[in-house]
């Protein structure tokens, strides 16, 4: 991207955490960016135009010396901070000791150590266990294994506007076809997507028990009960556009499916580990959930993610039917017990609930005063602006490209999700102060203003 496209950077609000030096991208990140054209797939995107060169709690800075606020975590990966000091000293002293030898060859006791604090803090008032993995997608390809190994039943039901991974099982699962399925099919086969709750967009709004009601007849239409294995759901669908379902919602889908001896899945690999201001986002609605996937966060920045199942299930499978190479890696097991640890000793869950206070008291007014905000929604530190056409409620994508592209030059590493992409996400690190989180909405506000006034002048 040359300098002299680049879009200004808003100048109105004061840079204290904030530190931008040269127009972004900077000279180091256009030339880095010329090699990424050269020997990366272009498969493979970049949102920011910017290369990280270091981080520090809820900053980073680039190669070009810009310090910029990070809203994104990494997508909710570095919960506990970027680079937090603890995670940092554990791996340095486990990779001293121990890189690798492979959890079913020559066992470890860091392996054992994190499934105990996931059967610590995972909902349910049953014996757990679990089996480590090394990604968000890995762990929903084995959860769905378990199931069908438990129930002895073939067919897995996901929701709509739902994202699993990018594998050709949890493609299949994944109901958005670009970019993350086109032109990769087919796909695994027995997979039936059925509607989620969306109070801001169907005709249920906040009743819950309604929306489900109408999902439930949608299985029985697709599948029948009778081969259903398992219903997986995101307690807030992520990359769908932070959609909070109406209160009842999943309780009542979780509540026929164990009457019709169908497992329920919550998959909390972005809603996990204190993000929504509890440990699990399934706890909101006192879900009895038989499996449950974790990453992200789980690794405080390093690989690591998980089921974690009632014992029985988690045991129905054959020694050897489920792990891998690499899962549960020592050095990763290390960073998990270290961000758990951080999560319990800085009480995380409280500290997203307060941030997401502060974004939902500065934000929720946009709504009136802007007239493409649709909504703003979120729990805890899991945050989304939604946003349509002046006038109507169309989905407008549009001008969440251009405040974006007006964050990024200020200062904001911010994401957007959404099936039509017009939703702005936050997920700030846990541990950002109450000042960097002031500072980067103060920015976020002032580049959705300047973005309607834009859109008004076209």
């Amino acid at each position: 991207m040359p300098a002299s496209t680049v879009t200004k950077p808003l100048a109105s609000v004061p840079q204290v955490a904030r530190n931008i030096l040269t127009p972004i991208p900077g000279p180091k990140s256009r030339e880095l960016m010329q090699e990424h054209h050269q020997y990366v797939s272009a498969g493979v995107g970049a949102l920011m135009p910017v290369f990280a060169d270091s981080a520090s709690g809820a900053t980073i800075t680039d190669v070009d010396g810009n310090r910029f606020i990070d809203l994104a975590a990494g997508i909710a990966v570095t919960g506990v901070g970027n680079a937090a000091p603890q995670v940092v000293s554990a791996v340095q002293q486990e990779v001293a000791k121990l890189t690798h030898t492979n959890f079913a060859t020559t066992p470890y006791e860091g392996y054992v150590r994190v499934c105990r604090k996931l059967a610590e803090h995972i909902p349910g008032q049953w014996e757990k266990k679990s089996v480590l993995l090394n990604s968000g997608a890995e762990a929903v390809e084995n959860a769905v294994k378990i199931a069908r190994k438990f129930t002895g039943r073939p067919a897995i039901v996901v929701m709509d506007n739902s994202f699993h991974g990018r594998t050709n099982l949890t493609m299949a699962m994944t109901t958005k076809a670009s970019p993350y399925k086109l032109g990769f099919g087919p796909f695994a086969p027995d997979v039936y997507s059925v509607p989620f709750s969306y109070p801001l967009r169907d005709e249920y709004g906040e009743n819950g028990a309604e929306a489900a009601q109408r999902t439930i007849d949608k299985i029985k239409l697709l599948v029948g009960h009778e081969s259903v294995a398992a219903i997986i759901a995101e307690p807030i669908q992520g990359e769908g556009g932070f959609v909070v379902p109406a209160p009842g919602f999943l309780k009542t889908l979780n509540t026929w499916a164990h009457q019709h001896g169908i497992l329920y899945v919550s998959d909390e690999i972005q809603t996990g580990f204190c993000r929504t201001g509890r440990w699990f986002a399934s706890e909101y609605s006192d879900l009895d959930a038989d499996l449950v996937t974790t990453a992200k966060a789980l690794g405080g920045g390093l690989p690591i993610s998980a089921v974690t199942g009632r014992a029985e299930i988690m045991d129905s499978v054959q020694p050897g039917g489920i792990g891998g190479t690499y899962g549960g890696n020592p050095v990763s097991c290390a960073a998990a017990l270290a961000s758990v640890t951080l999560m319990e000793s800085e009480d995380l869950p409280q500290r997203a609930l307060h941030i997401g206070e502060l974004i939902q008291d500065r934000l929720a007014p946009l709504e009136q005063e802007v007239a493409e905000v649709a909504q703003v929604r979120g729990l805890g530190a899991m945050q989304a602006i939604e946003f349509v056409h002046s006038g109507d409620e169309r989905p407008n994508g549009e001008i969440v490209s251009r405040i974006l592209k007006l964050t990024a030059q200020s200062g904001l590493i911010l994401l957007n999700c959404g099936i039509h992409g017009n939703v702005v996400r936050l997920l700030p690190p846990l541990v950002i102060t109450d000042e960097e989180l002031t500072e980067a909405l103060d920015v976020l506000i002032a580049a959705i203003k300047t973005a309607s006034q834009e859109t008004a002048a076209l």
